[in-house]
């Protein structure tokens, strides 16, 4: 036998508010993780005066990243 509500002058099974509270829930959840996506944060310019110099910063700079993330 089903408990019956009575909301908002209607009789209401209690399987029917459990189905309409989770699937509040989940709808709620769902919604809150969506929205924008965060872009991956830029670097700060790097002020080379030659193409050389700046592509050897960025090779100094990935592999010190490596050494500390402790990919070598």
């Amino acid at each position: 036998m089903v408990a019956m509500y009575t909301i908002a002058g209607r009789q209401v099974g209690s399987h029917v508010l459990a189905i309409a509270t989770l699937t509040t829930t989940f709808a709620g959840a769902f919604l809150a993780m969506g929205g924008k996506k965060v872009e991956d944060p830029t670097s700060p310019p790097i002020n080379a005066k030659s193409k050389e110099e700046e592509s050897y910063v960025k090779d100094y700079v990935r592999k010190a990243a490596d050494k500390v993330q402790g990919k070598q």
